[in-house]
């Protein structure tokens, strides 16, 4: 019986625009006994086609990929499959996009300069339930959540209208143009601009920062 109580391995999505990087991932991680790796995507709707379709126990995914952000693919993984964890890899050390994933559901957040060994470490402890941020932002992070709760931060909302916060609540909450067309009745094109505008009111660069706006600014519904 004692078979019986060996786990089987973790399946994994290995999402990376870069196919050196994707190949070195999978040759790392598929020699582990405990690991598995069931499909790869280098883009974010490849990403939602092979998790819907492999359902895997772990995603490895990059931050920036050529069709659009792998924070707003997680949320979107998340959405449809609870079980599965996100862990985001990425070059970067924003603590915009780090709170983004957060709100987003991703259970990790590594840089790619990552050690071997620290991945596999770190992989395993997301695989077990454990969350964890690499040591490089876990700082930037706490830092920016320390400037939350002291409030220095500006109030940039009063910039906004307020048909121009119930759009930045929608964008937030990870809906496409079109779908916040229908909810506010306006055209496509329309909402386009007002994300437009919103984002450079704000200071934003990303659709995907959006999430983390609303957070720190406790905007209403933002506390789901």
């Amino acid at each position: 019986m004692t078979e019986q109580s060996e786990p089987r391995p973790l399946r994994l999505l290995v999402v990376d625009d870069h196919e050196v990087v994707r190949q070195g991932l999978v040759a790392l991680i598929d020699r582990r006994e405990k690991f598995q790796v069931v499909a790869e995507a280098g883009t974010v709707e490849e990403a939602l086609d092979a998790a819907r379709r492999f359902q895997p126990d772990l995603v490895i995914m990059d931050v920036r990929l050529p069709d659009g952000s792998g924070i707003e693919a997680c949320r979107e993984i998340r959405a449809e499959l609870p079980a599965t964890r996100v862990v985001m890899l990425t070059s970067y050390p924003d603590e915009e996009a780090v709170l983004s994933a957060i709100i987003a559901g991703a259970s990790g957040y590594l840089l790619k300069q990552i050690r071997a060994r620290d991945l596999i470490n770190a992989l395993e402890a997301v695989g077990r339930g454990e969350s964890l941020l690499d040591p490089a932002v876990t700082e930037k992070v706490l830092e920016r959540v320390r400037r939350i709760a002291s409030g220095t931060y500006t109030d940039e909302l009063a910039q906004l209208t307020a048909q121009e916060q119930k759009i930045l609540q929608l964008v937030a909450e990870g809906k496409t143009n079109k779908e916040i067309a229908s909810e506010v009745f306006l055209s496509d094109k329309t909402v386009k601009n007002y994300v437009s505008s919103i984002l450079s009111k704000l200071n934003l660069q990303r659709r995907a920062q959006a999430a983390a706006f609303v957070a720190k600014h406790r905007l209403p519904g933002s506390g789901t």
